[in-house]
């Protein structure tokens, strides 16, 4: 059953936390904010959902970095429930997609608790103040990537917030896979 993150909720400050990436080094992710915001966002190896628009996303987040935005990725999935989504699959992933950002492994899920994340992918926009300023959708991809030509929501929202420390005020809301938490000890 497909998951909906709840709207943007604007000025929402980010919260700072030290991961593992898959290049074998600890990354905080304030540490990669870039002049203009940060986007993070919150994907898994699995998610038929995040297959369809992770070619998008390292488009879009190489674009971005030149408009000052920096990007992270995390995979909060309970691994052991979900191999697929194991550290070194995380590995292969990021290597097979070519990511030119972090792809980071929030293990104990505080950090998806923190953002209140619900789904894969799970996009969260700051601006330059680290105030959200978007949580919608990449574009009208579903299970299947949208054709070419489709309106880029998350790469459009975010170039405004570059120029304008504002996302837009209309926003639609990502949809896939819920995050498969660990069950509660």
């Amino acid at each position: 059953m497909a998951a909906h993150p709840p709207i943007c909720d604007f000025g929402w400050q980010a919260v700072d936390a030290e991961l593992p990436g898959v290049d074998g080094k600890t990354h905080r992710i304030f540490d990669h904010k870039g002049p203009n915001g940060l986007l993070v966002v919150f994907i898994c190896n699995h998610c038929p959902y995040v297959k369809a628009v992770i070619d998008r996303l390292v488009r879009d987040a190489a674009e971005l970095k030149d408009l000052g935005i920096g990007t992270v990725a995390i995979s909060s999935n309970d691994a052991t429930a979900y191999p697929q989504d194991s550290f070194d699959n995380m590995r292969a992933f990021a290597d097979a997609h070519g990511f030119a950002f972090p792809y980071l492994y929030d293990e104990d899920q505080s950090v998806a608790r923190a953002y209140g994340a619900v789904c894969t992918p799970d996009f969260f926009g700051f601006n330059a103040d680290l105030g959200l300023q978007y949580r919608g959708r990449i574009d009208a991809s579903r299970k299947e990537a949208a054709p070419d030509g489709t309106e880029r929501d998350l790469f459009n929202a975010m170039r405004q917030i570059a120029e304008t420390g504002e996302g837009p005020r209309e926003q639609v809301a990502s949809i896939g896979c819920s995050i498969k938490w660990k069950d509660a000890a």
